[in-house]
């Protein structure tokens, strides 16, 4: 194929500029080093103050904010249902964000990795990647000889015209081959920069509502203090207790025996009885009621019902090797640093604090004979006697795994351990968890 001289010069020059172009707005070629910033001027200090004056607004907008929390909180305090319903719903929020968040950075992963590779081939190829451009730059320079001067200059043409037929296709080839791996770079940086907006959404959105959690569960707290004037006596008595306790069964024994709340929160679980049924099925109607002061569902009713109480990976499994020799006697689940903890069902809070190897560990009874234990906090947000509802914030992760001790391996992520017990014996707790979002059950 004899090719038009002209044409293909042309065709080349723009070539060369388009791939100059986009090898250097990713960033491939080497970077012409900065020239020394020059001394700061008038310009220079009135934009430092203006950045000053900005940093003083954004936190003068972020006291008056805490403020207008603290006076709204203050006002639906006095509502216990209200107060309920808020705590309920910001963990609720919370932790649907904590899944957009772990969603993001799922997303991310791949696409940094994808960034990654390209650039590796593009430095790989650099030399071929230069001559490339050397030779669409040399094609673009050269002007092409007249066709209808001489013989000679017909011939110089005609061997012009086949020598770029010869190389063409595969300049051409190597051209489009790096044109690909440019765009398809610059698509991924797109991407990457999308998604990473949308997590410091999110992250900002996570801020508001631990914000906002945080002073709902003070004010929380502050009236079950008020309640119980002999708080601090009763959790030195508790923490004695769980010294003494050989095993979980026979802290939850001991508690429930020596500790007057506890005690109060056992008898009111007998006594309370099983909640009524519709049609031989639970009630779930009664789960709407935020001012409840006992369970809406029988704890053996309601199987496939309860949520998970807090997000992330499932590690061990119930009946599981727990690699002593032995059987795991409850799940284990790997969360995000920090994650809110809330609880799975309806119950009064029997123990609350560290014991043994369990780290911070909660104890629930939830009438009927069952327990629910929960275990690995970094801090527990509720109090020994409490009534606490089904989604309710009771507790947070902190930064790594508190139970390594309980588990064969140790974990880099915080893990969370639960445990249900029927009259003193663990239990596998893989029925009673709602196999679909839909079917949780919610204060």
């Amino acid at each position: 194929m004899i090719l038009n001289p002209r044409k293909s010069s042309g065709v080349f020059r723009l070539c060369g500029l388009a791939l100059a172009a986009c090898l250097g707005a990713t960033g491939v070629r080497a970077q012409t080093p900065a020239p020394p910033s020059p001394a700061p001027d008038q310009a220079a200090l009135d934009q430092r103050n203006q950045e000053l004056e900005a940093l003083r607004a954004k936190q003068k907008e972020a006291a008056d904010a805490q403020q207008r929390l603290k006076d709204e909180i203050a006002a639906i305090g006095q509502d216990r249902t209200k107060l309920n319903q808020q705590l309920i719903d910001t963990a609720a929020r919370i932790r649907a964000i904590e899944a957009n968040i772990s969603d993001s950075e799922g997303r991310i992963r791949p696409l940094d990795a994808r960034e990654a590779e390209i650039r590796l081939s593009l430095e790989t190829r650099r030399d071929r990647i230069g001559e490339v451009l050397a030779a669409l730059q040399r094609a673009g320079r050269r002007a092409p000889p007249a066709l209808l001067v001489t013989p000679e200059d017909s011939l110089q043409s005609l061997h012009t015209a086949m020598l770029l037929g010869a190389t063409v296709p595969e300049m051409r080839a190597r051209a489009l081959k790096l044109a690909g791996d440019l765009g398809e770079l610059i698509q991924v940086r797109k991407n990457i920069s999308e998604e990473r907006d949308r997590l410091k959404a999110e992250r900002d959105k996570l801020t508001t509502d631990n914000t906002r959690l945080a002073a709902l569960i003070d004010e929380r707290q502050k009236k079950q203090s008020d309640a119980e004037r002999d708080m601090a006596a009763e959790k030195s008595r508790a923490a004695e207790l769980a010294r003494q306790a050989g095993s979980l069964q026979d802290l939850i024994a001991k508690m429930e025996q020596d500790i007057k709340s506890a005690a109060r929160a056992a008898a009111a679980a007998e006594l309370k009885g099983t909640p009524p049924s519709v049609n031989g099925k639970p009630n779930l109607r009664g789960m709407q009621d935020p001012a409840r002061l006992s369970p809406a569902i029988a704890f053996a009713a309601a199987k496939g019902l309860l949520p998970l109480p807090v997000n992330g990976t499932k590690i061990r499994n119930y009946g599981g090797p727990d690699g002593n020799g032995g059987q795991e006697r409850g799940i284990s689940i790997a969360t995000r640093p920090g994650a809110q903890v809330t609880t799975p069902c309806d119950g009064w809070v029997v123990y609350a604090g560290p014991f043994r190897s369990y780290g911070q560990l909660l104890i629930l009874n939830a009438g009927g004979g069952y327990h629910v234990l929960i275990a690995g906090m970094d801090r527990i947000s509720v109090n020994i006697g409490q009534f606490v509802l089904t989604g309710e914030p009771v507790a947070t992760m902190g930064s790594q795994s508190q139970v390594a001790s309980i588990l064969a391996a140790p974990s880099s992520q915080p893990v969370l351990y639960i445990e249900f017990r029927k009259d003193g014996a663990p239990i596998d707790p893989g029925p009673w968890w709602a196999a679909k979002e839909g079917e949780k059950v919610r204060g």
